[in-house]
């Protein structure tokens, strides 16, 4: 089929070609099949073309396996949205592509072009039906719309200079990004590399954490009394002809844990919760920094949105704010039931695991009998993980649903509204499981001979035989590895999978259909085909980047206690993180439309949320989950050091016997269950050993444990409190903008002012 061209500057469908020149630079394409002209389709297609062109766009149409319809908006666009804002933009070093309507003085951004035109776009309306772009690309009056990147100038410098893997570790080129894509892609980048720098501060005392635990690997004397614990014999694990088994079999388990849990790792939790808080307000300071070299620190947002509105055309409705109690009533009962929901799918992930260890000790292999319980805590965290994949899918529909009940004004609003709930949602379903794993496994599931049972049959798991902080360092480990490795490969491969076939079969249907001699008449073909054949832009993509980051952060500093090597691994995926995104919007998919911003926006509230829950979160974690109160407690109140006087004698030396309660085998609820009550050894077992505070007796809860139980309590209350005095006075300490900043403005402020005072004394002596 033969190309067909034609410039619309009346109409877009009459037969006549006008005189006017084609522009060289298109805003906009839009995309659709060629409709039958008796189609309902058809004419709203034609209105809507219609529409545009009585706004002064002007239309250039080429017909190939689709049609194109090019758009190019009128300069009297621009000049008002210049005096509207009074010149807001503080033109940036292009590399070619910038334009000038010099007959009409007007002298704007690329980026801004495109944010003003897109926002015209979506804005326009079919008289006849009040449908929007959106609405039509819905019913596939519209395939598509999308700005254009440039295949020359700046985005070659930036295919070459920045969305490449040679480029790994070199600095960004935030200008040229802030150019191309404008400012809020380029904040994203910006914060993206300040957070990946900072990590290396957080990663060093991560590591060395995990190297002091090395060197005393095995001098510990924990380790030592547990590995040498051939005759202290322990409660079986299950209930089904489960046997009794030494303290020994543990003795690697307890040497791992000892790597990530020692003396070490408060000063390391400590040291975590004042590096959010750093993170943040040194970022704060940058972000002002840059802002202001972009002369934006004091935009207004909504100012702008009414600006476009004003210049799509005054005669639109003016949507003011809304709010209703009744929907805020019922989108907190909405996500309240949505939380409960995921918390539900944690509770099923635990019955999950119970289950399997029930299966594999039962099963006939002693290989599984003896790992059931690592089995269990390994194929949990998987399955965890694939609960997110799924989860994340309908979070994002729900978040969306009830930003459709709020209504919200403006994009950036609706946006601002889907960033709380979906973070929320996201938030449970991550850490939901890992709160009970950190804070509830091993301390609900009852005594031997009283265990709390599911359904009445299957008894709750308990913790790791060595201790309960390596089920939770276990899950955070495979969670975090899993969510790092397959989902930036699943990031990146599937956009280049689906762009390198969609050019390969472009480049077969083109070359089949139009000779190279109608293409070469014609350079807007290629460029338009080939902007198609890239990915479809998501409008929430750097939502989901963001997104990712938000949670990647939580697991770096929530529980950073008990997996002191996120930092590194966050510091890893990020070097890469930062490749894999800039090749996609260079690379891989069409072009976003730009936006204009001064901050990050509703993500500086998370990120402060998740500095305090972190303060919170590893005060738990070393209260509750680690050993490291039990062990102070018994050394300053029980141990040998303090009943002796001792001073030749680690002063740790009987914990594991302090630690452990004495149970008779007798008063187990089903004895015929049990396996054979003989050790090893061949004498009978009349006695076995289980992790908790309790008299031998009747078993009820001894001395020790309400003095542990104090201690953990006290350190709590401790930890919180010095935590956050901390963060508040780094917080203080450390200034959200900059002096330079601070004078810079002030200067330019009193500028302003002399300049106004001229003025006035000029028109007074005329």
């Amino acid at each position: 089929m033969q190309a067909e061209i034609s410039l619309m500057p009346l109409s877009p469908f009459e037969d006549h070609e006008a005189l006017l020149p084609f522009p060289t630079k298109w805003d906009f394409v839009l995309v659709c099949d060629d409709h039958n002209p008796y189609s309902e389709k058809y004419h709203k297609k034609k209105r809507f073309l219609e529409e545009l062109h009585r706004k002064g766009f002007i239309i250039k149409m080429i017909q190939d396996k689709k049609l194109f319809y090019g758009i190019n908006a009128p300069s009297g666009l621009f000049r008002k949205y210049q005096w509207l804002l009074k010149n807001p933009d503080n033109e940036p070093e292009v590399l070619g592509g910038q334009r000038q309507e010099e007959e009409l003085g007007v002298h704007i951004s690329p980026t801004t072009r495109i944010r003003i035109v897109s926002f015209i776009l979506e804005n326009t309306e079919i008289d006849s039906t009040k449908e929007k772009l959106h609405d039509l690309i819905k019913k596939k009056v519209f395939e598509t719309a999308f700005p254009l990147h440039e295949r020359e100038n700046l985005g070659k410098f930036l295919k070459m200079n920045w969305a490449r893997w040679r480029e790994i570790l070199y600095p960004q080129p935030i200008g040229k990004i802030r150019t191309y894509f404008g400012e809020k892609i380029a904040l994203y980048f910006a914060w993206l590399g300040w957070y990946t720098r900072i990590l290396v501060i957080a990663a060093v005392p991560g590591i060395a954490l995990f190297i002091y635990g090395f060197i005393s690997f095995s001098s510990s004397q924990i380790s030592k009394e547990i590995c040498s614990a051939n005759t202290t014999i322990m409660c079986p694990l299950c209930d089904q002809k489960c046997p009794f088994w030494p303290l020994s079999d543990t003795c690697t388990y307890a040497k791992v844990t000892h790597l990530f849990d020692n003396t070490g790792t408060v000063l390391f939790a400590i040291f975590m919760a004042v590096w959010a808080t750093v993170f943040l307000e040194l970022w704060k300071r940058h972000r002002a920094r840059v802002v202001s070299e972009w002369k934006l620190y004091l935009w207004d947002e909504e100012e702008e949105e009414l600006a476009m509105e004003l210049i799509d055309g005054p005669e639109h409705a003016f949507q003011q704010y809304q709010h209703s109690y009744i929907r805020s009533t019922i989108v907190l009962i909405l996500v309240m039931l949505m939380i409960v929901m995921l918390i539900g799918i944690a509770h099923a992930l635990v019955i999950y695991r119970v289950v399997v260890t029930v299966i594999f000790t039962q099963s006939g292999s002693e290989f599984f009998r003896e790992k059931a319980i690592t089995i269990a805590v390994v194929t949990g965290a998987v399955l965890h993980y694939l609960t997110i994949i799924t989860m994340s899918k309908i979070n994002r529909r729900v978040a969306l649903f009830l930003c459709d009940i709020e209504k919200p004004r403006t994009f950036s609003e609706r946006e601002k509204s889907f960033t709380f709930r979906y973070f929320t949602f996201q938030f449970f379903t991550h850490f939901s499981s890992l709160i009970y794993v950190a804070f509830f496994l091993g301390r609900i599931n009852g005594r031997p001979g009283n265990y709390v049972r599911i359904l009445g049959k299957w008894r709750l798991e308990e913790c790791h035989p060595s201790g309960c902080l390596i089920d939770l360092f276990i899950q955070m480990a495979i969670i975090m590895i899993l969510k790092q490795t397959l989902s930036n490969f699943v990031e990146f491969m599937l956009p280049w999978v689906n762009y390198n076939l969609h050019l390969l079969c472009g480049k077969t249907q083109s070359n089949s259909r139009v000779h190279s001699e109608e293409r070469a008449q014609d350079p807007c073909r290629e460029e338009w085909l080939w902007n198609y054949q890239l990915n479809e832009v998501n409008p929430f993509c750097l939502f989901d980047e963001y997104l990712e980051m938000m949670i990647q952060y939580s697991f770096t500093t929530i529980f950073v206690a008990a997996f002191p090597f996120a930092p590194l691994l966050a510091f890893i995926n990020n070097v890469i993180e930062i490749r894999v995104d800039a090749i996609k919007m260079v690379r891989l998919q069409r072009r976003m439309v730009p936006r204009k911003a001064n901050d990050i926006g509703a993500w500086l509230q998370v990120l402060e949320a998740i500095g305090i829950l972190a303060v919170i979160g590893n005060g738990l974690v070393i209260a509750i989950t680690s050993d490291f109160i039990p062990m102070e407690v018994y050394q300053y109140m029980y141990s040998p050091c303090v009943q002796k006087n001792l001073t030749n004698i680690d002063c740790l030396t009987g914990y594991i016997n302090y630690s452990l309660s004495v149970f008779n085998v007798h008063d187990f609820e089903n004895q015929k269950d049990l396996a054979e009550l003989k050790d090893s050894m061949g004498n009978n077992i009349t006695h076995c050993r289980y992790r908790d505070y309790r008299n031998s007796d009747d078993y009820s809860y001894s001395v020790h444990f309400w003095h542990v139980f104090a201690a953990r309590l006290a350190f709590l209350i401790l930890f919180e409190h010095v935590a956050l005095c901390i963060k508040l006075i780094a917080a203080w300490f450390v200034p959200d903008v900059p002096r330079k900043v601070k004078n810079q403005h002030l200067n330019e402020k009193r500028k302003r002012l002399m300049e106004r005072l001229r003025e006035m004394d000029d028109s007074t002596e005329i």
